[in-house]
């Protein structure tokens, strides 16, 4: 029980976080992109079959960040996932989906390089997962629910690429006059603890939730026994009065918990717009 008090404590102050208030600023700014993913998907769940699926995988990723000039962000992420897979034979199907909410407080860097400034970004982020596989040859367990939650760290960085101009282009902070042709931005998260639901090997759902057999389903996890890892690299630039963002994102999301093993691997290509909103509230 101690670990999940730790765990939930930790929560609530990462979604509490407060930056100091001397640090705030007159002029805000909230960034918001939406995009959309296709890839490859490779997808294990021993509770329903030993086999492994590939197929492909859809993604729809909102992503806002709130900040100002002080060295501080806020992020909410929002990710929903869709995939279908075959096995090797191709006499059987998967169909998963999840959602994930992710909620995240960064602290930030300004280092010069030349005359480019390399933002870095780095602090913690709470994640919540929900999610479902659904095995079209499985009779008796045709389907296994997800759930997690998790807390652990999270960075990032922005690079801008090109000369520097004053009117169009894409900026990286907030009251920033230089505007580039291109930023390049790089994101990863690692899970280090948290609570994750699961059956038992060999347990139907049928006992859990009707004659109530509880065995262990709510698990304390440790990056031992879920070494996920997420990365997303982009690209964002000017085109016909939009900022475009495209690349790549790559998730590797695993469990070993109650004797059965589980993960879901992907690798798709992303491609969206980004909206920035600047604005200095009225005190």
């Amino acid at each position: 029980m101690n670990i999940i008090r730790t765990i939930l404590a930790v929560a609530v102050i990462l979604l509490t976080a407060t930056p100091p208030a001397k640090a705030e600023s007159p002029e805000k700014r909230k960034t918001t992109s939406l995009l959309l993913g296709v890839g490859h998907t490779n997808i294990l769940d021993t509770y329903l079959s030993p086999e492994k699926y590939n197929g492909i995988n859809l993604t729809l990723v909102s992503h806002t960040m709130r900040e100002n000039a002080s060295s501080w962000a806020r992020t909410i992420h929002h990710e929903g996932n869709i995939a279908f897979a075959d096995n090797r034979s191709g006499n059987g199907g998967e169909m998963a989906g999840s959602y994930t909410f992710r909620y995240g407080v960064l602290h930030k860097w300004r280092l010069g390089i030349g005359r480019r400034t390399l933002r870095v970004m780095a602090g913690g982020a709470v994640n919540t997962n929900l999610g479902f596989v659904y095995n079209t040859r499985n009779g008796n367990n045709p389907a296994n629910a997800r759930f997690s939650l998790d807390i652990g760290p999270a960075v990032a960085f922005d690079l801008p690429l090109g000369a520097p101009g004053h009117f169009r282009g894409v900026s990286i902070s907030p009251g920033d006059c230089a505007h580039y042709p291109a930023v390049i931005r790089y994101e990863a998260s690692v899970p280090l603890a948290g609570l994750m639901f699961s059956p038992n090997y060999g347990q139907t759902y049928y006992e859990i939730f009707t004659q109530g057999n509880y065995d262990h389903n709510v698990v304390p996890t440790t990056i031992g026994s879920t070494p996920s890892f997420r990365q997303m690299l982009t690209v964002d630039f000017r085109l016909a009065r939009t900022t475009w963002r495209i690349g790549y994102l790559g998730t590797i999301e695993q469990a070993h918990v109650n004797n059965l093993k589980q993960h879901t691997y992907t690798h798709s290509l992303v491609i969206g717009f980004v909206k920035k909103f600047n604005w200095k509230p009225i005190r």
